[in-house]
């Protein structure tokens, strides 16, 4: 078994690299959509490149998924050249990477002495944090992940046009013990990985679905908690492929299944190391100070959703009835709001957020729930009372009701001050354009649901 590394410096990482002779490493960035972008550098360019920077394409923050360019140059486009970003390694990001039978590793990438930290979804939250730390307040935490594993190849799946899949086992076998032990082998293998990468996964079992798991990822500081979600997300599908597997980590892949979560659990502790959520003399152990970024998160949550569910398919989960919210709601111990006061020890104490799904973008959905919750902080925002029973029976005010579509959210996005505020006037134009040119990309688009309703009746 490989030993994890520890937590790096750039002194550490100069060593660990000449020790151990590995001589090609990756290095990656999160673009917008969430994708893992990145390349391998010989060590002799890494060495160099970790005391002085590097150039990286802006292109990475002109593009969309597909690696269709952007018509407008909102950030970088044909206007500048597609220049060159000043990029810096950070050392402390360092993994392992057991997926490769060489002695290999990977880095995550900043921008942080570049314009193009004003649209890197890592340099965003960065920022949030620091915002934070300014109250006197750090952030604590985790992701849980559902996802879908099929019997294919990207081959496949192409030639079948995407349907007709073949999940992994058939059935609904939620929380199966037949059927986390008849595949053990996998099981261990992803635990494995995800240990050995500095993400380790406190629990993994089956969820409701033809072959779908949910890996929940280990406590963590709130920047290294994005970097373990970004991580896994990209890691699993690699593992997957190696196994002759696809792993699908879309918000609903089937109208046959409920959406696939990606919920955040969320802390804060005081400067000391206490906690900020909690205090014992009040209602459900809630101090003011989570009472407060409840009130934010809830508030703001349809203006800032188009961070969170930020694809089209993310609006095909939230429906009622689904496991996800479809108002912006708080209970205690609730699982059919949108935001769930987990009440317990002062060291359990947290806040699920429970909106986003397993498409998110870990950086900025972390930048808008903490974001959010902040903001609230700040301004001592109440939440609405707390719902007691079903979320979905509840008549909201229309201020919290969610966006429906990818492009009603983009738009309160865009004219939302706060998020301006926040984030950064050049971030919320570019985001918010990058989501409408998403939602715009399948307007034209000849669906198998159009088609089976209108082909031969109309």
């Amino acid at each position: 078994m490989k030993k994890e590394v520890p937590k790096m410096t750039k002194e550490s990482v100069r060593s660990y690299i000449q020790e151990h002779q590995i001589e090609n490493i990756k290095l990656a960035v999160v673009d917008v959509d969430g994708v893992l972008r990145g390349k391998y550098v010989n060590s002799k360019k890494f060495l160099s490149a970790l005391d002085k920077g590097f150039g990286f394409c802006s292109v990475i923050f002109g593009w969309d998924s597909n690696d269709v360019l952007y018509k407008n140059d909102s950030f970088t486009g044909w206007a500048d050249g597609f220049t060159d970003a000043n990029a810096t390694i950070d050392a402390s990001s360092m993994r392992m990477l057991p997926t490769e039978d060489f002695k290999s590793v990977i880095f995550l990438v900043d921008f942080s002495e570049s314009s193009a930290a004003s649209v890197c979804p890592r340099s965003i939250l960065r920022r949030t944090l620091e915002r934070l730390e300014g109250l006197g307040l750090k952030a604590s935490a985790s992701f849980e992940f559902e996802f879908f594993l099929f019997n294919e190849s990207p081959k496949s799946v192409r030639d079948k046009n995407y349907h007709n899949l073949e999940p992994m086992t058939p059935g609904n076998f939620g929380y199966s013990i037949l059927r986390s032990s008849t595949h053990a082998n996998y099981y261990h293998q992803i635990m494995e990985l995800s240990k050995e990468m500095g993400m380790p996964l406190e629990g993994l079992h089956t969820e409701t679905g033809a072959g779908v798991l949910e890996g929940a990822l280990e406590y963590s500081e709130a920047l290294r908690a994005a970097d373990n979600g970004a991580l896994f997300k990209n890691f699993v599908k690699v593992w997957a492929q190696q196994n002759n597997l696809m792993a699908c980590f879309m918000a609903k892949w089937s109208s046959s299944y409920p959406g696939q979560s990606g919920h955040i659990h969320i802390s804060l502790q005081n400067t000391d190391g206490s906690s900020a959520f909690y205090d014992k003399s009040k209602p459900n152990g809630m101090s003011d100070v989570m009472r407060w970024f409840l009130g934010g998160q809830q508030k703001l949550m349809p203006e800032f959703l188009a961070m969170v569910a930020s694809t089209c398919n993310s609006y095909t989960r939230l429906i009622p009835g689904f496991w996800a919210p479809t108002a912006a709601s708080w209970g205690i111990d609730n699982r059919t709001c949108a935001l769930r006061a987990i009440p317990g020890s002062e060291k359990s104490q947290r806040v699920e957020y429970r909106v986003s799904a397993a498409d998110i973008n870990p950086y900025l959905a972390l930048a808008a729930a903490i974001g959010s919750g902040l903001w609230g902080i700040e301004n001592k925002i109440e939440p609405t009372k707390a719902v007691d029973g079903n979320a979905y029976d509840v008549d909201f005010s229309q201020e919290l009701q969610l966006p429906r579509t990818l492009s009603q959210a983009a738009e309160k996005f865009k004219n939302s001050k706060i998020a301006r505020d926040l984030f950064g006037d050049i971030f919320v134009d570019h985001y918010a354009y990058t989501r409408l040119w998403e939602d715009q990309q399948q307007l034209g688009a000849i669906t198998d649901w159009q088609l089976k309703r209108y082909f031969e009746i109309i």
